[in-house]
């Protein structure tokens, strides 16, 4: 048995983060991972759909641009600039990171073995202080009759695939779904999209959902609403029977309802923890009852965002070094990006949340690309930029924002969110022009300010 200060199990990056923050502040520290160090964001999800999606923003604002050609796009070339992004697979550039922080990497499926124990193989380590667990979640797929049987693509496949399908399906109008269909649409497949409810992304703001939606179509994109598949078949194709009667055919299937929490095999039931379901945590991480396990990022539920892994293991490092860290972000406070074009970005709660939340509040909206900064950037796009203001303390309890590259403009929504600045204080932070910035200034315009 080998002893560290920490033992961390798994290298995705709530785990990388986790790992490297007590390591270069003098712990010692080991990280178990059974696959490649960076995880699935570093490889099959957000890193690669974003080089597969950049082309079409590009490809769309060009378009908006008078006295520029749009020549057809190079599939060949985008997947391997894509390739480029994921390093082709290999963790190698991942781990001197790791080693410069004196983190030692094992290789191999960690699982727990009673109180602060890891088994790596045949190896069982000891941690003096915590073990973090950071193995993530994995794609759910459901009980539909012959969909397991056919084979079905995850985010992994579908972000990693070397061509395109010809007839691509897709299940499913969340986040992976509407991004990977404008991406394979863009990139020369025939894709339909099914989605079971009225509206795609209904999570966040109805608007958000109507401009994908115009724009997937746009794009070719065949998006059915109000329907499932119930059946699913693969001999040389892949048909799919739908609930209203009709039928697609495809070469294949992409499954994009969301994530299981990786908690399967990890050995929770050695410290009895049930493994059914998303690990508990309390706000600094820990799992009740153990003052010395810690779960970080998806495996916990509480936010499936790569960001807010990485915070949250910041937060469960700086605990274990016995500093003072209070959450401050989590649950609808999370910031959070589509990357479709037109892009989705959004903090904090929707109208229709922050009405169910019982808070009585007004929201405002206007054009994003209706100042100055619109001339340039996004001109014509589609795009809303909402607030809504907590009427009773004047501060904004939810942000959203549509249009042509608008993702970098989320900090500073997210920044009026969880540090809950003052609409009187935000007057006063004066926007530069001519920048789309301004969309803040038209925004508390519109407001009353």
């Amino acid at each position: 048995m080998r002893e560290f200060d920490v033992v961390v199990i798994g290298a995705g990056v709530g785990g990388e983060v986790a790992a490297g923050r007590l390591g270069e502040n003098g712990l010692s520290v080991a990280i178990v991972e059974d696959r490649l160090v960076g995880g699935e964001c570093s490889y099959y999800a957000c890193m690669p759909s974003k080089a597969l999606l950049r082309p079409v923003e590009l490809a769309r604002e060009v378009s908006r641009v008078p006295g520029l050609e749009l020549g057809p796009i190079d599939v060949a070339a985008v997947l391997r600039r894509r390739d480029d992004v994921i390093a082709r697979l290999d963790d190698a550039g991942q781990v001197p990171w790791l080693e410069a922080r004196g983190v030692t990497l094992e290789r191999g499926r960690g699982r727990l073995a009673g109180e602060r124990r890891v088994v790596v193989g045949d190896e069982e380590l000891l941690a003096r202080k915590a073990v973090i667990v950071a193995t993530g979640s994995t794609a759910l797929v459901p009980d539909i009759p012959g969909l397991r049987e056919s084979r079905p693509w995850t985010n992994i496949e579908a972000t990693t695939a070397t061509k395109a399908p010809p007839r691509f399906a897709i299940l499913g109008g969340g986040v992976v779904g509407v991004e990977m269909a404008q991406a394979w649409a863009a990139l020369g497949s025939r894709v339909t999209l099914v989605h079971r409810s009225d509206r795609l992304i209904e999570r966040e703001e109805p608007f958000a959902s109507v401009q994908v939606l115009e724009a997937l179509r746009e794009g070719g994109v065949d998006v059915r609403l109000e329907c499932s598949a119930i059946r699913v078949t693969r001999s040389d194709h892949v048909e799919l029977e739908l609930d209203d009667g009709s039928t697609i055919d495809a070469d294949e299937v992409l499954v994009a309802f969301g994530r299981v929490p990786g908690v399967a095999g990890i050995g929770l039931e050695t410290i009895a923890v049930g493994d059914d379901s998303a690990l508990q945590v309390t706000d600094e991480m820990r799992v009740p009852g153990h003052d010395w396990l810690f779960a970080v990022g998806d495996v916990n539920g509480r936010a499936l965002l790569t960001h807010m892994a990485k915070y949250q293991a910041r937060l469960a490092a700086d605990i274990v070094l016995g500093r003072r860290s209070e959450l401050r972000s989590d649950g609808a406070q999370s910031p959070r990006v589509i990357f479709t074009d037109p892009q989705v970005c959004a903090v904090g709660l929707t109208l229709e949340g922050a009405e169910a939340a019982g808070l009585r509040v007004r929201h405002v909206d206007v054009d994003t690309s209706g100042n100055a900064g619109g001339s340039f950037v996004g001109r014509g796009a589609a795009g809303t930029a909402r607030i809504i203001v907590d009427e009773d303390r004047r501060v904004i309890v939810g942000a959203t924002i549509t249009g042509a590259e608008v993702a970098e403009a989320l900090h500073a929504a997210t920044i009026a969110v969880v540090a809950e600045v003052s609409i009187d204080d935000l007057w006063h932070a004066v926007p530069s022009f001519p920048t789309r910035s301004e969309l803040w200034l038209k925004l508390l315009e519109s407001y009353g300010l």
